[in-house]
């Protein structure tokens, strides 16, 4: 008992004595990483891409799922979180990049994750739908569905971060040759 109540009183006191305070770690925040071409940006050709999703998407927590032991649950990391909200991110890096036609589009976040299959596997997820329009915005050219996928380098939030990074870079592209195709029509 004796030794129970001297821990209980020697070590608060060490901390008080020392100033020694225990913060707890502040998250880290990431984004898709910087695009090389979003220095020149000619605003004049912007083009209008709306991002929207669904309420639980709207915060900016980095979300995984463990499919092999509980695959209706949703988990967070908790030292780990994007700056912004992914859909305000893929917002910006499709405005950012400088690459996209510039007709209209709508484009629904439908999915954004990091599935684990195993432990020691895992890959992250982006579906999204996309309308696009008319650079007058009077006729729609066309609506699709895309379900993008890789698996991580490492099954962690640090992969998480690494292949989302990658998989908006794809997702670019897919875009860029899906309107293209309208052109070549």
């Amino acid at each position: 008992m004796r030794v129970i109540l001297f821990v209980l009183l020697v070590f608060p006191l060490q901390f008080f004595i020392t100033g020694c305070v225990m913060t707890p770690k502040q998250p880290a925040l990431h984004d898709f990483g910087l695009s090389s071409s979003a220095i020149n940006i000619d605003i004049s050709t912007k083009p209008i891409i709306t991002v929207d999703a669904p309420t639980w998407l709207w915060d900016n927590r980095i979300r995984y799922r463990l499919l092999y032991a509980s695959p209706t649950k949703v988990g967070f990391y908790a030292l780990d979180q994007w700056i912004a909200s992914p859909p305000e991110l893929f917002q910006q890096q499709l405005i950012a990049n400088g690459k996209m036609p510039s007709c209209p589009m709508q484009i629904q976040l439908l999915e954004f994750e990091q599935q684990f299959d195993a432990p020691d596997q895992a890959r992250v997820v982006l579906r999204l739908s996309v309308e696009a329009f008319s650079s007058d915005n009077k006729q729609k050219l066309g609506t699709h569905e895309f379900r993008l996928q890789q698996p991580v380098s490492t099954p962690d939030a640090a992969g998480a971060v690494k292949g989302f990074s990658h998989l908006v870079q794809q997702a670019e592209e897919q875009l860029r040759n899906w309107i293209a195709s309208f052109s070549a029509k």
